[in-house]
């Protein structure tokens, strides 16, 4: 099977991957496409095959045996090939994102643990790891942060647990619309615009330290970066080297709407998914679910792009 090739429904997928030994059998291909190698001895040739051990291949010269695992978010892990195939498979193609009671519902597996486990390393795998920044020169970038988390009660006014998470999106700009063709709301609400590359991330709190190094971290020199009037985005363009424009929002939404619509949507679509299919997220967890809900794009998932079919790096 090509190591290109991404199973397009449920039937087709059953079909490529039925047991553990397929499983294996596509490992192998893509950790050897030329035929195995040992990793100890370098031996080319037929290894040892074990029907129990689908996953692990024993040269027949030295006798060491290569894991088919080594390298990947599945090494030395209890469950079965077919429970991580499955596993990236519904991870990688249910666009709203899955929780891990339905991930454990669908794949049966008797513990709440093991489906939590196994959903967090897919997710920590699908994001790669050195993220670049967005933006260029003469790029227009919306910056924002928001609260992210629900009602404290009896705690005294003015006690809260939400979590900041700041937020920099590329603002792009729409085509003109073809003679004869309509715009939609959305264009007309937005004049054309539309979201570009995104970053996220949460933050202990929304003090200048905290936004200007997330903006360093994030921003390419150069762009154009549009912010609220908040205090702790004052010295942005001297500290970070971009184009900065505040505009004095005070709460007006619609002055929002007119600057700063993008990365609003952003924060909105955000607290919508995590109330729909989470329902609730702890501050430790909530940059995973972050990264992975607005970096990776199951729309454009090749082979690849699994953290376990992505080439398995040579381990012994």
């Amino acid at each position: 099977m090509s190591a290109d090739r991404f199973p397009r429904s449920l039937p087709e997928f059953v079909r490529m991957y039925p047991d553990d030994l397929s499983c294996g059998k596509y490992l192998e291909g893509v950790r050897w496409p030329d035929g195995f190698v040992c990793p100890a001895c370098a031996e080319r040739g037929e290894p040892f095959r074990f029907a129990a051990r689908p996953s692990v291949l024993r040269c027949r010269v030295c006798k060491h045996d290569a894991s088919l695992t080594a390298g990947t978010v599945m090494h030395r892990a209890h469950s079965p090939l077919t429970t991580w195939f499955w596993a990236a498979y519904l991870v990688s193609t249910s666009t709203p994102g899955i929780s891990t009671q339905q991930f454990q519902r669908q794949l049966g597996l008797g513990r709440y643990e093991t489906a939590f486990q196994i959903l967090h390393k897919l997710r920590a795998g699908m994001v790669r790891p050195n993220v670049d920044r967005i933006g260029a020169r003469g790029t227009r970038i919306e910056l924002d942060e928001t609260l992210i988390g629900g009602v404290t009660r009896g705690e005294g006014r003015g006690v809260h647990h939400k979590v900041y998470v700041v937020g920099a999106v590329e603002v792009k700009e729409r085509p003109p619309i073809a003679p004869g063709k309509s715009p939609t709301k959305a264009m007309l609400r937005r004049a054309g615009k539309y979201a570009g590359r995104l970053r996220l991330r949460a933050l202990p709190d929304r003090k200048a330290v905290s936004l200007v190094t997330f903006a360093r971290e994030s921003i390419t020199q150069g762009s154009h970066v549009t912010t609220d009037d908040w205090g702790g985005y004052d010295q942005l363009g001297k500290e970070i080297g971009v184009h900065h424009t505040q505009i004095a929002e005070r709460g007006d939404p619609k002055i929002a709407e007119e600057h700063l619509p993008l990365i609003h949507l952003v924060f909105s679509n955000l607290k919508t998914w995590l109330q729909g299919t989470h329902h609730s997220v702890s501050e430790q967890h909530l940059q995973a679910f972050e990264r992975v809900r607005f970096s990776f794009q199951p729309a454009l998932l090749s082979v690849q792009r699994l953290p376990f079919f992505a080439r398995p790096r040579d381990a012994k």
